[in-house]
């Protein structure tokens, strides 16, 4: 409030908690029932600060709404396209693929050419203390811990924490779990199996089994995978076959790989073995900056 009465501005506040429950917290509760790793803030930032926050700004006569958002939004022959941001250590293109042309064009970006650096000094300069100082959010919003499985353990019921056998890739009953729904691919933490020296990973979770599968390091890479819930950014590509780049983790570097289209479900398969492919995440496909598309690894 005192940094709009600076600005002039009036404060308005929503209150989309009940959305918020909906869309987000109980899809992700929902998702790990069903033995998979989602990603809560792509849904967020569908259907909540581009779906209802959008919807009230149309409502109340605005043009576009502006987020804090490290993208970049660019025009071409009457497509919208989205890019990368100009800070690539702080790009969130990743969380953003799931917008659709209504609604890129009606946002704006405008730290899209800033650096984090530049906007804390900009934020000084106009004596906006407290974004000059303000420490950044990260990991997810709704629950303090670090980890997701103290808030799972408190919401999920009983029947999806059921306890089972952790085996090996070859069979070997090596321990238990706690319940599949509190684990992801890859994760190495958490596990209490030992091999402190030669430590044990999630490889994959056995959901008809009940079972935890675990192996190495080196077993936790893959190259291929099937994606559901296709959708793509500016335009549908002509061809179904398309070679881009993509990346299966907001902090994963893009690595090349061709993309097989089939209606809103495809193939994809990495140049290089990637780690810790897992059910749930999205995967978000580049060509340069530009987002091409993304959609749901299966």
């Amino acid at each position: 409030q005192r940094i709009a009465g600076k600005l002039s501005m009036p404060v308005c506040v929503l209150d989309v908690g009940k959305k918020f429950k909906e869309k987000v917290v109980d899809y992700f509760i929902n998702e790990h029932k069903k033995a998979k790793t989602p990603n809560p803030c792509i849904a967020c930032n569908r259907n909540i600060k581009f779906g209802e926050l959008l919807s009230w700004a149309k409502s109340m006569g605005a043009s576009f709404i502006a987020t804090g958002h490290y993208a970049k939004i660019k025009k071409c022959k009457g497509v919208y396209e989205l890019h990368k941001g100009g800070d690539n250590d702080k790009d969130q293109s990743y969380f953003l693929y799931k917008l659709t042309q209504d609604q890129l064009k009606h946002v704006i970006f405008p730290l899209d050419k800033y650096s984090k650096q530049q906007v804390r000094a900009l934020a000084s300069r106009y004596g906006i203390g407290e974004a000059a100082k303000s420490r950044e959010s990260q990991g997810i919003c709704f629950f303090p811990e670090k980890e997701h499985a103290p808030f799972l353990k408190r919401y999920l019921p009983k029947k999806y924490l059921k306890k089972g056998p952790i085996k090996t890739e070859d069979g070997k009953v090596i321990g238990q779990h706690e319940g599949l729904a509190l684990y992801t691919i890859g994760q190495r933490k958490g596990i209490k199996i030992g091999g402190e020296h030669d430590p044990w990973y999630v490889t994959r979770l056995d959901s008809k089994n009940n079972t935890l599968i675990v192996g190495k390091n080196k077993d936790t890479f893959t190259k291929k995978m099937k994606i559901r819930d296709l959708t793509f950014t500016s335009q549908r590509p002509k061809t179904k076959t398309l070679k881009i780049k993509a990346k299966i983790r907001h902090r994963f570097p893009e690595s090349p790989a061709v993309l097989k289209i089939n209606g809103t479900k495809g193939t994809l398969e990495f140049t290089q073995k990637q780690r810790a492919i897992t059910r749930g995440q999205s995967v978000v496909f580049y060509q340069g900056s530009k987002v091409v598309g993304g959609g749901e690894i299966m």
